[in-house]
């Protein structure tokens, strides 16, 4: 069931972590130090080996998921778009940036093509289904042009722009047809006249491949952080959340990773037990990383029910 018509209320998920009750919170506060540790010098290597050098983190508007039923929404507000699962990318004006800040090496010949001094926000794009190439593509500190050639600039934001989001969406159309490369386009931003239709046009999407939908406020000026005024529907929940802790495995996952403990963007900690592999538990994401999860709604303490983790952000 998707997150547009979800069903009744479920137990909230703890988290497996290999043991069981809640007297082994005691033993695996004291290993947790010595674990994290460990486990920590081992995961790094693995974010080194494709490290690129950071510089400060741009100033994106993140998407926030619709709280209290789309029922609620007054959908006349929104531009609607497709959610395209590629990886965020802002142009400064002489290099791009992921989300996290770190700079993307891209060949000459599409960094000439971008337009000086004039920013952009979107995203770096090779199909449906292709996440995990264009990732590899991007974390290469030299980059291949055959595969660059397959990725696309998905502009849907111009930041800094002056007026409403619509104001600033014609702007982009402006700046991409001046441009007039393959490789950079606008984002269709157009309106839904029911929640009927945005419904149909979420399964339109789904059914092809795609990710889900993006709702913009067209009358929002521009923002940073996450913000209402941009909304994202999927067929699941997913958030990012920053590592804190590595829980100790106990049982069948002695020795390796039970759980991360994580805080999310809205200062809530909590554990993920599942979702990874045996390659991940033995290596896991270092602390301070970012990392996605999913889940099913939120419990009535208002944490994310049935956590799972989905993959590590590493640009």
């Amino acid at each position: 069931m998707d997150a547009l018509a979800r069903g009744h209320d479920q137990s909230v998920d703890m988290s497996d972590t290999g043991g069981t009750g809640h007297g082994q919170a005691c033993l695996q506060r004291r290993q947790l130090l010595q674990l994290s540790s460990a486990l920590l010098s081992v995961g790094a290597l693995g974010a080194a080996a494709t490290a690129v050098a950071a510089v400060s983190k741009p100033p994106l508007l993140l998407a926030q998921t619709p709280r209290g039923g789309l029922e609620r929404l007054d959908l006349s507000r929104y531009l609607v778009s497709e959610k395209f699962d590629g990886v965020r990318a802002y142009w400064t004006g002489d290099q791009l940036l992921s989300r996290q800040g770190l700079v993307l090496a891209a060949p000459a010949s599409v960094l000439e093509r971008l337009p000086p001094q004039q920013p952009l926000d979107g995203e770096l794009w090779m199909g449906r289904g292709r996440f995990e190439a264009c990732s590899a593509a991007l974390r290469r500190s030299q980059p291949r042009e055959e595969e660059w050639q397959q990725i696309q600039y998905l502009l849907f934001e111009l930041p800094g722009g002056a007026g409403p989001f619509s104001t600033r969406l014609a702007r982009l159309r402006e700046i991409a047809a001046a441009v007039a490369v393959p490789f950079l386009r606008v984002v269709p931003q157009d309106r839904v006249g029911s929640l009927t239709e945005l419904r149909q046009r979420l399964q339109v999407v789904l059914r092809a491949g795609g990710e889900g939908l993006m709702l913009h406020e067209a009358d929002a000026p521009y923002i940073s952080g996450r913000h209402e005024a941009l909304l994202k529907l999927k067929a699941h929940d997913d958030e990012d959340a920053v590592v804190i802790a590595h829980l100790p495995g106990q049982g069948r996952l002695s020795g390796l990773l039970g759980a991360l403990r994580v805080r999310n963007a809205s200062g809530q900690e909590f554990n993920l037990g599942s979702g990874f592999s045996e390659a991940q538990r033995r290596a896991p994401p270092p602390l301070g990383s970012s990392v996605s999860y999913r889940y099913r709604g939120l419990t009535g303490s208002g944490l994310p029910r049935f956590a799972t983790f989905v993959r590590v952000q590493e640009l």
